[in-house]
């Protein structure tokens, strides 16, 4: 589309604040008290009823929209595939998570089943996730050691672990938790804090979901090798680890390494068959699935465990388990991590459900969304499930198979409540190999991440800053420290973005009411006598002193040293002309002459030409105003205003005039004649203000 030129003039008076206000009949903004606040919120009728029941169900909202005719064969073929797809997740997670297999199974019933009631997004696929089972596995790890449980066995004469009683431990920990991680989401959704995953960049999330990926990575490792590395916990406990890993290498178990190998092999070439068949197969080939019952069959028939040593997953308990309130003794210990936990969990469901609505079209409520996702956890908990989030291969499956509604995540919970009451026994010879490999190779889509970070650098190097920061805390630190300190970096780099803004003079593109920076255009003029000074950030407590100084340094006007100057010029007069007093009382006669002495020695101080005239600050980059930003422009205006530079403002939007008028800036002296909409109206008014002087001089003289 070409270019078009239209003419424009306007003719108008120069506006200052005052005259818009008055122009635009600016109403006054009448404050609720938190009492009117709060009995507004309580005021009840049928339809703010209906209307908050349909945005706290929203289940209630599109169930009786459902068309059969157009969802109902895309959301069963998608539902099945996606629960399917459940049983070798929720098992290989649930290894992840250090608990036995059931309890990753039962993640995929109760919590799905709930989010589906009370989640706004149509797509994505609640159930486990592996960056969250592997924080929990951290967390459980962290707090249950398998020293704790050792036992002496009187058949061997050694020292064994109680896997029995360490594994109900270490359930209570994953349990409680995932719970408390649930309730902190609820509690962030009710106070409306969904915007807080803003705080999460999307560098941020990249760089801690890869180290955690390599802590997964690493800590699956002991099952790939079929070694029995030291637990260690704390930070630097990865490196720790490796470390044990490369030492036990030469004594890996033969059968499991073979298992490990076999199981990567068969993915891979699964994952070559569908990129090759994509458009040829509706839904992508579920190789884990197949792997999970070939592996299985091959254990029984063969007896891995008993003749090679290869470690298996072992009984799983058929059924469903009452609901039981977690271990409240244990909220203490973990309620930094549950924090994390809920954090990470809910970055993923919210940034994964945005793209699913951007695409298709509907809006994702997030603060709906965190109460969604605090139900499922915290109500799960009470059911010993863990913490859920979303997958972007089970999501991305769910799409592919045609799901277009949360009736898909439903009938995926029915299809996981079958496999728990009649299939799950079934993989009790499952070796833990198998499973191990399936998490690892789940996790190369987040390891490809490391390809952003060039594309980051060539688009914002503190973005990529924050992304390899943000990996290198996770890998040295536990979960929720390492979290805690990418968030404490990321604020810290907008923090100094804030104290190192962009600096500029502006000038005017000539025959136009543009005004640009003069470092960057060539053709842009300084308007004669008029200096515009911007910078690209707010103005606050962290640089009010920067932007004081910056606007010396650009103006190349030290307002202290001319004031300084001033008051030695004033002194040299006053003492001069004492001196000549004192010589017309000794000589009356040559009166005259003194006094022309006295004309020729008085020393006056006159405005530097090289000076402009006036200075217009450019605050339309600006905000907010705190007092210590209100305190620094009445110094400007002030210590400027000492040396016969008048000082304005333009640019300001609503809320800062607002800052000013509540902070105090304006008096008798100062009102919104100094303030204007736009740098040009600024100019002009100085321009004539100048016009003035220069009109009342030739006057006086």
């Amino acid at each position: 589309m070409g270019e078009r030129w239209m003419a424009y003039s306007v003719q108008r008076k120069i506006l200052d604040e005052g005259a818009v206000d008055d122009m635009a009949e600016k109403s006054e903004s009448k404050t609720q008290t938190l009492s009117e606040k709060f009995k507004k919120s309580m005021r009840c009728s049928v339809p703010r009823l209906k209307s908050f029941l349909l945005r706290s169900i929203p289940l209630l909202s599109w169930l009786p929209s459902y068309s059969i005719r157009e969802n109902a064969i895309g959301d069963l073929v998608a539902g099945i595939s996606v629960g399917i797809m459940h049983l070798p997740f929720g098992m290989a997670i649930a290894l992840l998570a250090s608990v036995p297999p059931i309890f990753g199974l039962y993640s995929c019933f109760y919590p799905v089943l709930l989010y589906c009631i009370f989640g706004t997004s149509k797509h994505i696929s609640a159930g486990p996730y592996t960056v969250v089972g592997g924080m929990i596995g951290g967390i459980a790890d962290r707090l249950v050691h398998n020293s704790d449980f050792m036992i002496w066995n009187n058949v061997t004469n050694s020292s064994i672990i109680d896997t029995k009683s360490r594994d109900a431990a270490r359930v209570e920990v994953a349990v409680a938790v995932s719970f408390l991680s649930g309730v902190i989401q609820i509690l962030l959704g009710l106070a409306q804090f969904g915007f807080l995953v803003t705080y999460l960049s999307e560098p941020l999330v990249q760089g801690y979901t890869t180290g955690n990926a390599f802590q997964i990575i690493v800590s699956q490792l002991k099952y790939v090798f079929g070694i029995n590395p030291a637990g260690h916990t704390g930070p630097l406990a990865l490196i720790y680890t490796f470390v044990d890993i490369c030492y036990l290498i030469p004594h890996s178990n033969i059968g499991t390494l073979v298992v490990s190998v076999i199981t990567f092999v068969c993915l891979f070439v699964a994952k070559e068959l569908n990129v090759c068949l994509s458009k040829k197969i509706p839904v992508p080939i579920p190789m884990e699935v197949i792997i999970l019952i070939i592996g299985t069959f091959v254990s029984w028939q063969v007896n891995l465990k008993g003749n090679y040593g290869v470690e298996v997953v072992g009984l799983i308990p058929s059924g469903i388990k009452p609901p039981v309130f977690p271990d409240v003794s244990l909220f203490g210990q973990v309620i930094g991590d549950a924090f994390a936990l809920s954090v990470v969990g809910y970055s993923m469901v919210i940034s994964l459900g945005r793209i699913f609505a951007l695409k298709y079209g509907y809006q994702v409520d997030s603060n709906q969304e965190l109460i969604a996702l605090g139900l499922s956890n915290s109500i799960g908990g009470m059911f010993q499930c863990l913490s859920i989030s979303c997958s972007m291969a089970r999501s991305a499956i769910q799409e592919l198979a045609g799901g277009k509604t949360q009736v898909a995540g439903a009938l995926s919970a029915i299809v996981s409540l079958f496999i728990m009451l009649w299939i799950g026994a079934l993989f009790k010879d499952l070796p833990k190999a198998v499973l191990a490999a399936i998490i690892c190779f789940s996790l190369q889509g987040i390891l490809k991440q490391f390809l952003d970070i060039p594309v980051l650098w060539r688009k914002s190097k503190i973005d990529a800053v924050i992304w390899v920061a943000t990996f290198i805390f996770t890998l040295l630190l536990n979960s929720d420290i390492g979290l805690a300190a990418s968030i404490g970096f990321s604020m810290l780099t907008v923090i100094i973005r804030t104290q190192l803004p962009k600096y500029s003079l502006l000038g005017q593109v000539p025959g136009t009411d543009v005004y640009r920076p003069l470092e960057q255009y060539k053709q842009v003029r300084q308007v004669q006598g008029i200096l515009i000074f911007r910078s690209s950030a707010t103005l606050y407590f962290a640089n009010a002193e920067l932007y004081q100084d910056a606007l010396r340094k650009k103006s190349d006007i030290d307002v202290a040293k001319i004031l300084s100057a001033k008051k030695k010029l004033k002194a040299q007069r006053k003492r001069i002309e004492k001196e000549n007093a004192k010589k017309a009382k000794k000589n009356e006669v040559n009166m005259v002459s003194e006094h022309q002495e006295i004309a020729v020695i008085k020393v006056d101080v006159k405005h530097e030409p090289s000076y402009p005239q006036a200075i217009v600050l450019d605050l339309s980059p600006v905000n907010f105003l705190d007092t210590v930003g209100i305190k620094a422009l009445q110094e400007i205006q002030r210590d400027y205003g000492k040396i016969g530079i008048e000082v304005v403002l333009a640019g300001c939007q609503t809320d800062v005039v607002d800052n000013l008028q509540t902070g105090g800036f304006f008096d008798d002296k100062m009102t919104k004649s100094c303030l204007f909409s736009t740098i040009h109206d600024a100019v002009l008014f100085c321009q004539s203000a100048k016009m003035e002087n220069e009109e009342t001089m030739e006057t006086v003289f």
